[in-house]
């Protein structure tokens, strides 16, 4: 058995900014991902609209609410419960509220695979690209069928 003082592992930080603290080592968690995120009011648990190809994603708001968008439309999620992600689901979570949120995410397996934006190839037609940035940092998109690169990054929301 591992325990940890959540208040005592340092914030690592997001590609969005917001306040995550990983868990996973000071768990010694072997075949899941845990992170705490402390969301303050329009804070992103992603950069946008993503799915992991191999990781089931499991949401606790423990407090605040956060609305989580899909494909199908938005579900807004309250302080005591949870809301479950398959594989291949397109999902993004935001603080839609007025106050801050307070999120526990757990995945598994820890390693997701690859990340996937509900993008459509341009050249082969597959849906679901590829997002990546080059040695610059300068965001695109390749196809996982085709291997075609995008340059152009897609708009803000869509990763």
């Amino acid at each position: 058995m591992e325990t940890v003082d959540i208040d005592a592992v340092a914030p690592t930080p997001t590609k969005t900014g917001v306040q995550r603290r990983t868990l996973t080592d000071p768990l010694a968690a072997a075949n899941l991902a845990v992170n705490h995120y402390l969301l303050a009011p329009d804070d992103r648990l992603s950069s946008g609209l993503h799915a992991h190809t191999d990781q089931e994603e499991v949401f606790v708001v423990v407090e605040g609410s956060v609305a989580f968008e899909t494909p199908d439309g938005t579900v807004t999620v309250g302080g005591g419960e949870a809301v479950r992600f398959a594989p291949g689901e397109y999902q993004s979570g935001r603080n839609a509220a007025d106050r801050d949120a307070v999120v526990l995410a757990v995945g598994a397996p820890r390693d997701g695979g690859e990340i996937r934006v509900p993008r459509v190839c341009p050249d082969c037609g597959h849906d679901g690209m590829r997002p990546e940035a080059d040695a610059d940092g300068d965001a695109y998109l390749t196809c996982p069928d085709c291997g075609v690169e995008e340059l152009s990054p897609p708009p803000r929301g869509q990763w």
